[in-house]
């Protein structure tokens, strides 16, 4: 199935959580913030919630320096 992750289309295993594609892609949980189809959602949610064809969802990671 395909959807749409930071503006570039890719393809994921049907029935992925917004978890797992976070995990797949290396990032820890604790480090991002996520959009799906223009809404925030909460982290807490994160493992309940499934992706469809032609979703959109942008990963916001957090980096630290200074």
């Amino acid at each position: 199935m395909f959807i749409t992750v930071n503006g570039k289309p890719e393809e994921i295993k049907m029935e992925s959580s917004i978890g797992e594609l976070i995990l797949s892609k290396g990032l820890r949980l604790e480090d991002v913030v996520v959009e799906h189809n223009l809404r925030i959602v909460p982290k807490f949610q994160w493992q309940n919630t499934f992706l469809e064809e032609n979703d959109s969802v942008e990963i916001i990671s957090f980096v630290g320096g200074g």
